[in-house]
């Protein structure tokens, strides 16, 4: 991007779980960045985008701003429930991925990082301490914050430099299974990562069980490959390097191995990943390792249960390029939720998991032991996980259940839960927002225009807005919404990240309900970073 980040599982904590004191003489870091300094009358391209601002303008004039009254406003109508107080440290520390040990980023030396949990109606307040060589930010992703805690350097914050502090605070008024990572850079490459679950307070589903499975594309660290020099390497230069959204050098030492902008390591550009499901490429990136909750499949983390528990999984996708399919040896799983959303429930054999997306499932175990398996779609590579409930041989690592060539499920096949489609309404405002750009160039784009902090496709509070995705390359891209979460069509699930195939096109409506600049970008960490991204900003009133 100028862009976000990523990872992993862990246990069921009550309120939130956080690890990391404040370091000595820390900074404080200011708040989120004022934008709109000059007055012009908006003009907007065919696309619904405003051009109104010249060439050399940084801040369009009429929008609300990250810390502008309309947010505070929206906020205070969240309500002020029970606060849960939480902490992370973004350090640089030694992994061990199962058999292998890697320098790497992560929060408080963990991948992932530690669980944090809430219930529906919280507030959170986290404070993330940086102790990396580069700035760095935290995105909720899934989560309706308040726009000035989104975590986009540039455009809501300030870059939280190497040694300070930053405290985020906001209220929680969904449930769902959701996560945190940094939105600078290639850092979404890294192990910078943790699931974020919200509790529902009347939760209506009944099992005996519940595992987080966060799954992930792994190279940092490997025979010194870092995702700053795999990023120039597949611009041929022309792109990346670190640089943050907001101009800030993110460079480190600029020096050792580990830090960013140098390499040693081998090539990691993929040639040749197809995908029937993808709709060809697959992607760009050879990643050595596939983990799942930071094991590799030398070591798999082994889950343990009795033979028919109900076992609710918590699937989180935190790769930077690679899409998964998913399957439990021996059983069928019943889909419940999408990125934290409920949906009308349906049974499969295996699911197909984009960048960034999330789903919810019910199982219920059978006797023996048998494998999680987590196919990096098109890549011939895959992460490993174990059920145990009885006694037997562990599955070797390359593990590939019968169903993996079952049914998969894609979002297209759900339907929304009824208690959360959106009510029946034609769109107030259509933005058309085309995926742009080839490999050969790596001049990925939104509408042929790469990412400017000053763009701004506007809408304005109240309105019901539909979001046109036309994909005009040959590559697959996971859009996703910030600050909302957006509706398939024909009452299709409830999501805020979707898969964009090649030459496809696809309507997403959703409400103008959270004031502020919110990004719309492709969660492939490499094609965000490289200009896939834009802003959708709220017209003041």
């Amino acid at each position: 991007m100028r862009t976000p980040s990523r990872r992993a599982l862990l246990g069921a904590g009550i309120a939130v779980a956080g690890s990391g004191l404040l370091p000595a003489g820390a900074t404080r870091a200011s708040g989120s960045v004022r934008t709109g300094t000059h007055d012009t009358t908006p003009t907007h391209d065919k696309n619904g985008m405003d051009r109104s601002h010249g060439p050399g303008d940084d801040t369009p004039s009429g929008y609300v701003t990250p810390d502008g009254p309309e947010v505070a406003e929206a906020e205070r109508k969240r309500g002020s429930g029970p606060v849960r107080s939480a902490a992370l440290t973004a350090t640089e520390t030694e992994l061990d991925l199962g058999g292998h040990t890697v320098r790497t980023w992560a929060y408080d030396g963990r991948l992932p990082g530690r669980e944090i949990r809430v219930t529906a109606g919280d507030r959170l307040t986290l404070t993330l301490a940086n102790h990396l060589p580069q700035s760095t930010t935290l995105h909720w992703h899934g989560l309706a914050v308040r726009n000035d805690m989104d975590g986009v350097p540039g455009l809501t914050q300030r870059s939280l430099k190497s040694g300070a502090t930053f405290d985020y605070h906001f209220a929680i008024t969904e449930p769902g299974t959701h996560w945190v990572h940094p939105h600078s850079g290639t850092q979404l490459d890294r192990g910078l990562y943790a699931p974020l679950i919200v509790d529902d307070p009347k939760e209506p589903l009944s099992y005996d069980r519940e595992w987080i499975v966060m799954i992930d594309d792994w190279l940092d660290g490997v025979e010194g490959s870092e995702p700053e020099a795999v990023l120039a390497e597949l611009s041929g230069g022309r792109v990346g390097g670190g640089t943050g959204h907001d101009g800030m050098d993110m460079g480190g030492d600029g020096g050792k191995k580990g830090t960013a902008g140098t390499s040693n390591g081998p090539s990691r550009m993929l040639t040749g990943a197809r995908s029937r499901l993808l709709g060809g490429d697959a992607g760009d990136v050879d990643h050595p390792f596939h983990l799942i909750n930071g094991r590799s499949t030398k070591d798999p983390q082994t889950f343990r249960a009795r033979p028919g528990d109900r076992i609710r999984i918590r699937f989180i996708n935190a790769g930077a390029d690679t899409a998964y399919r998913v399957a439990l040896g021996g059983h069928r799983m019943t889909v419940t939720h999408t990125d934290g959303w409920p949906v009308e429930h349906t049974e499969t054999d295996a699911l197909l998991l984009g960048m960034a997306e999330r789903y919810d499932v019910l199982v219920t175990a059978g006797d023996g032991v048998f494998p999680l398996t987590a196919l990096a779609e098109g890549k011939k590579r895959s992460a490993l996980a174990v059920l145990r409930t009885g006694d037997g041989e562990a599955p070797g690592e390359s593990a590939r259940p019968r169903e993996l060539r079952g049914e998969v499920l894609t979002a297209d096949r759900l339907r929304a839960a009824e208690s959360v489609r959106l009510s029946s309404r034609s769109p107030d405002r259509t933005l058309t927002m085309t995926a742009t750009g080839t490999m050969r160039k790596w001049d990925w784009a939104i509408n042929s225009k790469p990412y400017t902090s000053s763009q701004r496709y506007p809408v304005e509070a109240g309105e019901r807005v539909r979001i046109r995705f036309r994909n005009h390359t040959r590559m697959w891209h996971p859009m996703h919404l910030h600050g909302h979460t957006f509706a398939l069509p024909d009452d299709g699930p409830r999501k805020d990240t979707l898969s964009l195939l090649p030459g496809r096109s696809l309507n997403v409506d959703f409400d103008a309900d959270n004031p502020g600049l919110w990004m719309v970008h492709c969660h492939n960490v490499y094609h965000s970073e490289s200009g896939m991204m834009t802003v959708v900003g709220y017209r003041k009133k």
